[in-house]
């Protein structure tokens, strides 16, 4: 507990440079335009390539920041291309991936294990369990009964659990083999752990 707290306030620390927070600002725009990229497959199912973006700000930034980018992002992706009324659970579940992603990949080294890992955690949590709780609270549907959409949640996320993963693994390899990170650490941090 106590290396996740040191872990999480370092993090925080990353918002002392304004280069992080320039490089920060770039990838949220990256991210708002990946978001019209998006490929949907019937009702349900939707491929995203904006979240990829965002996961690289967690991986370079780490938790804390990336709480608040994913919550910045989150109201600010709303703002420009609603999906619906505005409910902060969903605010609050992008937070929580943030923090989830961040403890997986911010300063580690990024496995295919770990990528699958860290997609599976936020994919229970934030989708299948929360994501399902907001959609109960805030439908006309609510008086439908909770388990069985629990259940076709959990089956659609299970689903695209090993498509999210290889696209951001794919990605981070493509742009780690690129030299991309390398250069991106050797502007942005201010001192290193």
């Amino acid at each position: 507990m106590k290396k996740m707290a040191t872990l999480f306030r370092t993090s925080m620390d990353e918002l002392r440079n304004v280069r992080n927070l320039a490089m920060i600002a770039l990838f949220g725009g990256m991210s708002v335009v990946m978001g019209y990229f998006t490929i949907q497959i019937g009702d349900f199912l939707k491929i995203g390539f904006s979240t990829i973006v965002q996961q690289f700000v967690y991986y370079l930034f780490g938790p804390g920041t990336g709480m608040l980018f994913a919550g910045a992002m989150d109201l600010l992706k709303f703002a420009v291309k609603p999906t619906g009324a505005f409910f902060p659970g969903y605010t609050l579940n992008a937070m929580v991936a943030a923090v989830l992603y961040g403890f997986f990949y911010y300063r580690q080294k990024i496995t295919l294990r770990r990528v699958l890992t860290a997609q599976f955690a936020v994919a229970l949590l934030c989708n299948v369990c929360l994501g399902t709780l907001w959609w109960h609270m805030t439908t006309a549907q609510a008086d439908r009964a909770f388990l069985p959409v629990l259940a076709a949640r959990a089956g659609k996320n299970l689903a695209q659990w090993p498509l999210n993963s290889m696209l951001f693994y794919g990605a981070w390899e493509f742009m780690e083999k690129a030299g991309v990170f390398r250069e991106i650490r050797k502007h942005i941090y201010t001192r290193r752990v």
